[in-house]
C-alpha cells in the first residue's frame, strides 16, 4: 500500500464517519424539538461520536472507500 493509497483512504474514511455523525445527530434531534436549547445536547453528542466510531470501524474491515472498489489496507491479490 502506497501513502498516497492511505491518504486517499483515511481522507475517504473520514469523510464518510463525519456524514454519519451528522446524520446520526439529525435523527437524535428528531422533529418536536421546540427550542434548540431545549435539546440534550451531551446524548446527542455521545450518539454522534460512537455512529463516526462504527464508521471508522467499518471502514477497516473493508468496505469500499477508494477506485477499485477495494480497502486499500487489504493484501494485494497476486
Amino acid at each position: 500500500m502506497t501513502k498516497d493509497g492511505i491518504k486517499k483512504w483515511c481522507v475517504a474514511a473520514g469523510v464518510r464517519a463525519v456524514k454519519t455523525a451528522a446524520q446520526t445527530a439529525l435523527a437524535a434531534m428528531g422533529t418536536t424539538v421546540v427550542s434548540i436549547t431545549s435539546l440534550d445536547w451531551p446524548q446527542i453528542a455521545a450518539l454522534a461520536a460512537t455512529a463516526a466510531v462504527a464508521s471508522i470501524l467499518t471502514s477497516i474491515v473493508g468496505v469500499p472507500e477508494v477506485d477499485e472498489g477495494a480497502s486499500p489496507l487489504s493484501k494485494p491479490q497476486q
